[in-house]
């Protein structure tokens, strides 16, 4: 049951999105939607906490004989990284291509994956990550079926145009890939001309339409009543569509993400909602607003701007973005990576490097195996859009000698500065695992984005896990502990304020300082070389004289003592150091 504050809230975004004479009707369906999926409040949850991590996985990424994979999945990472606390389960819904994000049915479980069950077991070991793939379903969908045999319930579902009269407008349309914009289809109702955002196969629904987003509410309330307690809103960004305008990050797209904000505040306090929208920096934050829309934002900066930190061998641009980054408004967060199922996207950096720098590290990551996807553009016809590789093979320099110890190192540190910068970090399955990039698959697929998403056999990884001098099981060693540690240490929590000190181009250096903390004790000072030389430098702190500083990742066996307003800090090649004031 809504509250009466929740209704009167949600009466306001439906009126900016329907007008004030539609807006009780669909209010009315939206306390049906509550009532069949939620039909009583869930009790409130600690939204984010310092020892939250979440691992991003696909229900079957591991597989054994006999055994369906969502339960293979959830004993893995309980065995291998008890130090991760959530999941993000990528989309395991019956679905017809990308990777699972051409859904066929927003409420079904793949059956080769398992039961809705599974996915609720898996919820009661982690905070589970559910995708609402809301956008666009597959043309496969019993919606778009409808929508195009003329059934009553779907007119209107689905977004239409004219590719010779909207031409012009078409134009406008902001294009996150080069295939056409529009795709032709025939049922009974004849022939309609269907935006395709994404692909031909992933037909754009028209949220213009009330019953569109009861039916899409209802999916994503469906999904909270399984035991999702965060809500990856996937593609949100291109929710609206005007002809005539942009058609991303429309403001009824943002009322969009505010009612559901409002719906899920109500009936399940401390649900997450988190949108995905790989675009430059300040757009992606806009949807963070006045700590009224969503509750986390991807950090999608981030992944580009470390990996050119290591081609460069030097943090200068990491650290000056890091310096500048204004907190998120009260309450939100970002939800930080290096790596996912997706490649790693280049449209971030729009505004701090500029394009021929982009350019220069796509071609880079490309010189030594990696793939890079592109994106059409009214300006040049097209550019870069995002590499495609394994986050490990993707540092390493091209044109040099396969060195596992430097390629452990590298990678590691890579992930020190993630678990460091605030935020709720994120591991890709296949980073967790020190896995490389699957050629093969992307061969075979015709998709780059296959290079990252291979399928493992668990014999096999059990049989590679075992070889302790390994790089599987040394990258998996190295960050479970620095996941123990920051799991730890209240400095990390992500709102705990971050300062990015003075250092070497070729280190970066933090201080994190805990929330309720009274002078120094507990915050955590944080070198990572990423020159791949190491050093002994200095660095000035902003932290009392004579204040002792104990090393949290050797077992407290060195540490510093702040003189003369600073610290001697010597770092090995990659090398990583984080000091706790004691």
């Amino acid at each position: 049951m809504l509250s009466r504050q929740a209704e009167v809230r949600l009466r306001r975004h439906l009126t900016v999105l329907y007008g004030a004479s539609e807006a009780s009707e669909v209010l009315i369906g939206l306390r049906d939607a509550v009532a069949r999926a939620l039909p009583a409040p869930l009790p409130a949850r600690v939204r984010f906490t310092e020892t939250d991590a979440f691992v991003i996985a696909y229900g079957d990424h591991v597989t054994e004989p006999g055994r369906v994979p969502l339960q293979t999945l959830g004993e893995l990472h309980a065995e291998l990284a008890p130090e991760v606390t959530g999941l993000h389960l990528l989309p395991h819904y019956p679905a017809t291509s990308d990777g699972g994000f051409a859904v066929a049915d927003h409420l079904a479980v793949d059956p080769p994956l398992g039961t809705w069950e599974d996915v609720e077991r898996l919820a009661d070991r982690f905070r589970l990550m559910l995708d609402a793939v809301l956008n666009h379903t597959s043309s496969a969908h019993p919606w778009f079926r409808g929508f195009l045999d003329g059934d009553p319930r779907y007119a209107g579902f689905y977004v239409t145009a004219d590719p010779e009269v909207d031409a012009a407008q078409l134009a406008r349309v902001t294009r996150p890939r080069t295939t056409p914009l529009l795709t032709r289809f025939t049922g009974k109702a004849g022939e309609r001309w269907v935006w395709t955002t994404f692909s031909a196969d992933q037909v754009d629904l028209d949220f213009r339409n009330p019953a569109v987003l009861l039916a899409a509410t209802e999916v994503l309330l469906t999904y909270v009543a399984r035991g999702a307690t965060w809500i990856r809103l996937d593609a949100i960004a291109f929710l609206w569509k005007t002809l005539g305008t942009t058609c991303i990050h429309l403001p009824q797209t943002h009322e969009v993400v505010r009612l559901w904000r409002t719906l899920v505040d109500d009936v399940a306090p401390g649900t997450v909602l988190l949108t995905e929208t790989n675009v430059p920096h300040e757009e992606n934050i806009s949807y963070l607003a006045d700590g009224q829309e969503a509750h986390a934002v991807y950090q999608f900066a981030l992944p580009p701007l470390t990996l050119a930190a290591f081609h460069r061998r030097e943090a200068t641009v990491l650290a000056s973005w890091l310096r500048g980054l204004e907190p998120p408004p009260e309450g939100t967060t970002f939800f930080t990576f290096l790596a996912s199922h997706d490649g790693i996207g280049l449209r971030p950096l729009e505004g701090i490097v500029a394009p021929d720098e982009v350019a220069r590290l796509a071609e880079t990551v490309a010189d030594h195996g990696g793939l890079v996807s592109w994106r059409t553009t009214p300006e040049d016809g097209r550019a870069p859009y995002e590499i495609n590789a394994v986050y490990y093979d993707a540092l390493r320099p091209p044109g040099t000698e396969e060195d596992e110890d430097v390629d452990v190192a590298r990678f590691l540190a890579a992930h020190a500065i993630l678990l460091v910068v605030p935020g709720v970090p994120a591991l890709y399955l296949h980073s967790l695992l020190g896995s490389r990039s699957w050629h093969e698959g992307a061969e075979r697929s015709g998709h780059a984005r296959d290079i990252n998403r291979e399928r493992l056999d668990l014999h096999r990884l059990t049989w590679e896990l075992a070889d302790t001098g390994g790089r599987r099981a040394r990258v998996l060693e190295g960050l479970r502990a620095l996941l123990a540690v920051r799991a730890a240490e209240a400095a990390f929590h992500p709102f705990a304020p971050m300062d990015v000190l003075d250092a070497p181009a070729g280190q970066l250096v933090v201080l994190r300082t805990p929330l309720d903390g009274e002078g120094p004790t507990g915050s955590v000072l944080c070198a990572q070389d990423v020159s791949g030389t190491g050093v002994t430098l200095r660095v000035d702190v902003p932290l009392p004289e004579g204040t002792r500083l104990r090393d949290l990742l050797d077992g407290g066996g060195r540490g510093v003592t702040v003189r003369g307003g600073g610290v001697d800090l010597s770092l090995e090649p990659y090398g990583v150091r984080w000091l706790r004031a004691d």
